[in-house]
């Protein structure tokens, strides 16, 4: 598994950038963002936690992963829908998974091209894949290939620490749509080129346990 390599000169940038930021990060100073390294893994996991709670996707994952140690394409693909199922995965998510295992398999979706991408890039690619919209791009982005500026503006635990530290509890939903996308890019601005990591410290500050993709 790898830290980041700029993890230590963004942690001490958002520390000068943003006082809030800092009290944050200050409460969280043995933790960094990891990644594993495996982008299938990182992809699958991403679909599997969408649209339910952290705690729900972590359940169903690990059901997963016993279901089939070996998370590789190939092995995936060798299991039966119904097996899958029975995880706790809908039927959706069952057809998303495989189709990205194909996509793997046939090499349409290549890791070391990816990394050739700019950050746009990759999110164009990975959205042709049924399943993977913006959201679980990002996440790939930032838990896969680290990159230090991504901000997901659809994430609603970013969206609720925003409004719990930085708008006197707001609802979240006020940040949703247009206007509240200016809203969170104005305020985010500070936090730039290292906003993958102030989102993560800002994750951290909701759930002190670092979530990995």
């Amino acid at each position: 598994m790898t830290r980041p390599a700029y993890w230590s000169r963004a942690r001490r940038a958002l520390v000068e950038a943003d006082p809030i930021l800092g009290e944050i990060i200050a409460r969280h100073p043995r933790t960094a963002l990891i990644s594993r390294g495996d982008a299938f893994a990182t992809l699958a996991r991403s679909i599997v936690g969408q649209q339910i709670s952290v705690k729900a996707a972590d359940a169903v994952w690990a059901r997963l992963a016993r279901c089939c140690p070996e998370m590789t394409p190939q092995r995936l693909l060798r299991k039966r829908a119904a097996t899958l199922r029975a995880c706790g995965l809908s039927e959706r998510k069952v057809e998303y998974l495989r189709d990205l295992a194909q996509h793997f398999e046939s090499g349409e979706l290549d890791l070391r091209a990816l990394t050739r991408m700019d950050d746009e890039a990759v999110i164009a690619r990975l959205t042709d894949v049924r399943g993977i919209g913006r959201w679980t791009a990002e996440m790939f982005l930032i838990f896969n290939l680290l990159r230090p500026d991504v901000l997901p503006l659809d994430d609603l635990g970013l969206l609720k620490a925003i409004s719990r530290h930085y708008l006197g509890e707001a609802p979240t939903r006020d940040l949703l749509g247009r206007a509240g996308r200016e809203k969170v890019l104005a305020l985010a601005s500070p936090w730039a080129p290292w906003r993958s990591v102030a989102t993560w410290y800002l994750w951290r500050s909701l759930d002190p346990v670092p979530v990995e993709y």
